[in-house]
């Protein structure tokens, strides 16, 4: 689930996922680029290269048109998502 993110800014979103423990984003992909920084709990992103491990504290780049989701381990997962704003990212 994404918490919203602050209106007015005119160049990136900044969004807070929570997953529950054990759960997982669908497998996707899209033209934009995301960081992501996780704040909580564990799991992996999982790519076409496979998973690579989350922890409290890591960052991950997630390129343009990568196919990818992000799992949660046992204690669930949360994480802050940072896009870019303007027309590939307008109405996600």
């Amino acid at each position: 689930m994404a918490a919203g993110f602050a209106r007015g800014c005119p160049n990136f979103a900044l969004r807070r996922f929570t997953l529950e423990p054990n759960g997982q984003t669908p497998l996707h992909s899209h033209p934009w680029e995301h960081e992501v920084h996780v704040l909580q709990g564990g799991g992996a992103v999982v790519t076409e290269k496979g998973e690579t491990p989350l922890h409290p504290e890591c960052a991950v780049l997630v390129m343009p048109e990568e196919v990818h989701c992000f799992k949660s381990g046992d204690d669930g997962l949360v994480f802050l998502c940072l896009v870019p704003l303007g027309e590939a990212t307008k109405g996600h």
